[in-house]
């Protein structure tokens, strides 16, 4: 069983290094009062580290680990060195159950490749999806998932990912029965491949779940605001996460390149500024940050690598609630009630 006030932070993973990761430790230490944390690394660093964290030092306690799975290093080689990087270890405390979820912000095909190889997937559960929440026109976020953890997915898996992103967004986005759609090429019922469409068949008669199944999705209507959780395969969601990332870079730069055209257009920046704010803040992905691996004994979470300190906190703030809210047992609850049905 874990120790759920803990949460075990790679504390040496990211582009923006040590430092980074220690503010948003911090900060989500600001925000999540009895919330304790493990944070794994080279031992010395961490230490020097904290001199400008006074706030931690009772709330923490360092685990060292000598060695950091780099940015380009291979799922292989990192497995094989799992024991001694801070990434390594970090799952290995959730394993050992030192601690209810491990953060890092390092090599996403290591980490979901330790992870899955120390953590096991739950029974029943053939393979773990990444899930992760994107800013939408509704009322909250919207849960997506798979976002590159299987290129090729089967019917069987589809309908295991909504289960699981029905319990994420019940836990994480606070609803009680999250409207879910499985992306498609189209809205009718004959659109799509054959895997899209016994996944939908199957999802329409499970109505004893906690979610609301409302069909097929299209790629331009993901951020609308019309569901809460999107269901795909790992090749079809990355390329639409990929995609919406881009996008909306290019408004930013088409917007910033606008807005300095010319002295009128400057003025109009001045005037605009708090609706550009607005829309800066609710595009900016540390606001949204924090990639789960479902479907595991144990909950994993990746933080974009290049986060700030807010983006940081923000990832820990999302394992914090997970762990409160006992996401795995959810997921597992819900996937047995699934099957009893199916049966």
């Amino acid at each position: 069983m874990s120790d759920s006030s803990w949460i075990a932070v790679d504390a040496m993973g990211g582009d923006e290094g040590l430092a980074v990761m220690l503010a948003g430790v911090a900060r989500a230490r600001r925000r999540f009062e009895g919330m304790k944390f493990l944070l794994v690394g080279d031992e010395a660093a961490i230490r020097e580290g904290l001199k400008a964290h006074p706030n931690l030092s009772g709330n923490a306690e360092i685990v060292h680990a000598p060695d950091v799975v780099g940015s380009s290093e291979t799922a292989g080689r990192a497995l094989r060195r799992a024991k001694t990087t801070s990434m390594g270890v970090a799952i290995d405390c959730v394993k050992q159950g030192r601690a209810g979820a491990a953060v890092s912000s390092g090599n996403t095909g290591a980490l979901m490749a330790m992870a899955k190889l120390s953590l096991r997937t739950m029974p029943g559960i053939d393979r773990p999806a990444l899930a992760a929440m994107l800013p939408s026109l509704g009322d909250n976020d919207v849960v997506m998932l798979d976002l590159g953890a299987n290129t090729e997915c089967d019917a069987r898996n589809l309908m295991q990912f909504a289960v699981m992103g029905a319990a994420y967004a019940r836990t994480t986005l606070d609803l009680e029965s999250p409207r879910v759609a499985l992306l498609n090429i189209g809205s009718e019922d004959q659109k799509g491949t054959e895997e899209i469409r016994d996944a939908a068949q199957g999802l329409r008669a499970a109505t004893h779940l906690p979610m609301r199944f409302t069909g097929f999705i299209e790629g331009d209507q993901i951020a609308r605001g019309h569901v809460d959780v999107i269901v795909c395969d790992g090749f079809s969601g990355n390329i639409a996460l990929k995609t919406a990332e881009g996008t909306a870079r290019f408004v930013a730069d088409l917007l910033k390149r606008a807005f300095t055209s010319s002295v009128r257009s400057k003025i109009g920046f001045l005037i605009s500024r708090p609706a550009t704010q607005l829309l800066r803040d609710r595009l900016d992905p540390n606001n949204h940050n924090g990639a789960v691996f479902l479907g595991l004994n144990g909950l994993v979470l990746k933080s974009h690598g290049g986060a700030n300190e807010i983006g940081v906190a923000t990832a820990i703030g999302n394992a914090a609630k997970m762990v409160k809210a006992d996401l795995a047992r959810r997921i597992a609850e819900d996937l047995g009630n699934f099957e009893k049905q199916a049966a």
